[in-house]
């Protein structure tokens, strides 16, 4: 009772109420000028005055009845839009003839309601009604020449729903100290029109002399989906004048955060000027196959594998299995799901892929359907200083980890790899490489499980890339420390990666035929390096060689100019999933797969690795050469195999 009192005083209550009285009155004007503008102001006959007052509190209440019942009253008037005007022009509509079917028939006195008020009504009401809500909106948003001349100028790139929002955001909140100045935009219908009082001035391409017009303080893009190569072109026509400029964040940046569009406006990043067009996928459909089921993650604290838990989280699975050897990164994991994302049906494991009997607790205890193996150690030269850590962690924890997943009764296992798969030539590659081969083999191995490879190349930001090295070079002046002038690398994004990560497992829950694949994620054109270096020296304001130095050290142990994203003797095959492809090549034999296998544990159980590193890398080229159709493993072989593991353990 006292919460439904308290309603009745607020904020909400009292603006409904207000809008009522206003309508009420406007609508009491509508009509009795109808009467008097009928009669030409000479005077109402006095039949007509007494239709007029029997009829008039009918009107008012009937029409405010039917304006309640199109929802007129749900907003504030200063948030007013075009649909709300449809709203209006529907609710005058109804209402005018009910108005006019009511009185025909059941007329208060013996004088019928001429049409010609009728009509007359309708209109003044039409206009009342929706200039007075025009009115109120212009008011509080009042005119930009309102700001003066003071505030930081602002160009705005795009006229579209999203620079409209932004000027809006700057008009409301002049605390903000942003003052508009006009657009810029693509669009040549848009030319020299105004949109919400700024002028359209120009094309994208004529940016250069705009500027030099206008001389803004900043420029902002205001064009979420906006491409790479537009980002670039404003970007560079802005450094050479040494403008600022920022950019609208997409609509997941703006559900994350604050709920001011101004204040969520963010620098311009380094991907942001890659050139390639961003993933565009539903979450919640591409990652529906996972609902109600319990996953598990390993490496979950890493760089992908911490975003395969932050989206995961939102496709309703029952359980969230968070495994990681590294106790900090699992911890920031943990707290991030928890707080800030509210998701709490998780359970984190301190554990190592390699320690086979703590992982198979983890399986029997949390049992699983879906599998994503994430955990790997990637940094190449890091790799060649120490090949038995990097055959054990990649290679062996792969092995353990697919195996139990089988044994377990997982339904699907998905293994994420790396362009460094492809043709190795380090340790790091090689041990990739293998690992694609166990679940390739493991696939035959195990039919009643699911195993899929997803190979991609480099993620911008993760731990220990190329990207935050520049940034960190940039932040102390420099120098920025490039290999080589014509080195190339491809590049996508962590949240990209991991959607399509995702979206690959879903297809072996599609069709069977994908069993076994190895899915390669469309990277789109390689980026050099040397480019790279120089845009995020020219995006934190300094320009390269002169204020930024760029020093060529060369290649280091195992790197290579060119990665690539097939092998030699690999096909590449459409999957019908925009930016998913798969592979075609010749079976690998599982039975040489796990004898290799063996050798490779022996070479690490004796820490030799000298000869594991050879041994890797002849594995390597042998691959080549070695294909079968590998449909001849059976039974018996696999318990054979069991026999020869087991042996090498004791």
């Amino acid at each position: 009772m006292q919460s439904r009192i308290a309603s009745l005083y607020s904020p909400a209550t009292r603006h409904r109420v207000f809008q009522v009285v206003v309508d009420g009155l406007l609508i009491t004007a509508a009509y009795g000028l109808a009467f008097l503008l009928r009669f030409d102001l000479n005077g109402i006959p006095q039949r007509y005055r007494d239709l007029l007052f029997a009829t008039i509190a009918f009107v008012v209440l009937g029409k405010l009845v039917i304006f309640a019942l199109f929802g007129l009253y749900d907003k504030w008037w200063r948030y007013v839009g075009l649909r709300d005007f449809e709203s209006i022009v529907k609710a005058v509509v109804v209402s005018s003839l009910a108005l006019l079917i009511a009185l025909f028939f059941f007329s208060p006195t013996s004088v019928s309601l001429p049409r010609s008020i009728v009509a007359l009504d309708f209109l003044l009401t039409m206009a009342l009604i929706g200039g007075i809500r025009f009115i109120v909106r212009s008011v509080i948003e009042r005119p930009l020449r309102g700001f003066g001349s003071g505030g930081r100028e602002v160009l705005l790139v795009g006229a579209g729903d999203g620079g409209r929002l932004v000027v809006r955001e700057m008009v409301k909140n002049r605390e903000l100290g942003n003052r508009p100045i006009g657009f810029v935009d693509d669009d040549t219908r848009k030319h020299g029109m105004r949109i919400d009082g700024l002028k359209v001035l120009g094309s994208i391409d004529q940016l250069p002399s705009i500027l030099d017009e206008t001389d803004p303080d900043e420029v902002i893009i205001a064009i979420p989906s906006a491409p790479g190569v537009l980002r670039q072109k404003v970007v560079t026509a802005c450094r050479d004048r040494e403008i600022p400029v920022r950019t609208l964040p997409t609509v997941f940046e703006l559900l994350s955060g604050s709920v001011n569009l101004v204040q969520q406006i963010r620098d311009v990043k380094v991907e942001d000027v890659l050139g390639r067009e961003p993933v565009h996928m539903d979450i919640e459909e591409v990652g529906s196959y996972l609902a109600d089921s319990t996953v598990l993650v390993t490496g979950a604290g890493g760089s992908i594998g911490s975003e395969l838990c932050r989206q995961i989280s939102h496709v309703g699975v029952e359980k969230l299995i968070l495994v990681d050897h590294a106790e900090d990164n699992l911890f920031r994991i943990e707290r991030e799901l928890l707080e800030q994302r509210h998701f709490a049906r998780l359970s984190v494991v301190l554990a190592d892929c390699k320690e086979e009997d703590r992982l198979e607790r983890v399986f029997k205890k949390h049992r699983p359907q879906t599998v994503f193996h994430a955990a790997a150690y990637k940094h190449v030269p890091m790799m060649q200083l120490n090949t038995v850590e990097a055959v054990r962690n990649n290679v062996l924890g792969t092995r353990v980890t697919a195996q139990l997943a089988a044994e377990n009764g997982v339904k699907r296992f998905v293994h994420v790899s790396t362009d460094k798969a492809v043709n190795p030539v380090t340790v790091m590659g090689a041990s990739k490489a293998v690992a694609e081969w166990v679940v390739e083999a493991w696939n035959y191995r195990f039919p009643e499980t699911d195993f899929v490879n997803v190979r991609f190349g480099n993620v911008l930001g993760s731990s220990g890339s190329v990207v935050p090295t520049f940034r960190s070079q940039i932040a102390r002046g420099g120098p920025v420390t490039v290999t080589h002038p014509e080195m190339t690398r491809y590049f996508m994004t962590i949240p990209e990666a991991a959607l399509l990560i995702i979206r690959a497992g879903s297809l072996i829950a599609e069709d069977e035929k994908y069993r076994g694949s190895t899915f390669v994620l469309e990277m789109g054109e390689p980026v050099r390096i040397i480019d790279l270096a120089r845009n995020m020296i020219r995006l934190s304001g300094h320009e390269p060689d002169d204020e930024i130095a760029i020093e060529f050290i060369g290649p280091r142990s195992g790197e290579r100019l060119h990665e690539e994203l097939f092998n030699e003797d690999e096909t590449q095959l459409a999957t019908g999933v925009e930016k998913i492809l798969r592979t075609k090549s010749k079976k690998l034999d599982p039975h040489w797969v796990y004898q290799s296998l063996l050798q490779i544990e022996q070479l690490v159980l004796e820490g030799d690795e000298d000869s594991l590193a050879v041994r890797m890398v002849d594995l390597a080229k042998e691959k080549q050469i070695l294909g079968s159709d590998g449909e001849h493993i059976l039974a018996e072989q696999q318990s054979k195999d069991q026999k020869d593991r087991s042996s090498v353990s004791d």
